[in-house]
C-alpha cells in the first residue's frame, strides 16, 4: 500500500523559510504526479503546487514566486521549498499522489503543521 509521510513543518517568523519533505513508499513513485495541498483552520483544502512524473510543475497564484516543488526519484521524495513566508501561509500541509490517467489524488499523507507568526 502506498504511504506518504510529510515532515519539515514548524514555527517560522514572517519572511522566513521552510522546506517540507514527503517520503513515499510504494512501487511506482516515479510515475506519480505529486502534489502539495494545505488547509487552514475553518477553510477548505486548497492546491499549492505539484510536479508531474515528467518534471512539469504547477503552482497556485498565491504562492507563485515563493514556493518551489521538486522531487528526487532516487529517494522517492518530493519537496516543497517555501520562502518569504506570510502569516496567511499558516496551515496544515499535505502531500498527495495521483496515479496516471486519474483526476483525483488518491493517496494522502497525514500532514505537517506550518505556522507563520511573529
Amino acid at each position: 500500500q502506498v504511504q506518504l509521510v510529510e515532515s519539515g513543518g514548524g514555527l517560522v517568523h514572517p519572511g522566513g523559510f521552510l522546506r517540507l519533505s514527503c517520503a513515499v513508499s510504494g512501487r511506482s513513485f516515479n510515475n506519480y504526479r505529486m502534489g502539495w495541498f494545505r488547509q487552514a483552520p475553518g477553510k477548505e483544502r486548497e492546491f499549492v503546487a505539484a510536479m508531474t512524473s515528467s518534471g512539469s510543475t504547477l503552482c497556485a497564484d498565491s504562492v507563485k514566486g515563493r514556493f518551489t516543488v521538486s522531487r528526487d526519484n532516487a529517494k522517492s521524495t518530493v519537496y516543497l521549498q517555501m520562502n518569504s513566508l506570510k502569516p496567511e501561509d499558516t496551515a496544515v500541509y499535505f502531500c498527495a499522489a495521483r496515479v496516471p490517467l486519474r483526476i483525483n489524488y488518491e493517496y494522502w499523507g497525514q500532514g505537517t503543521q506550518v505556522t507563520v507568526s511573529s
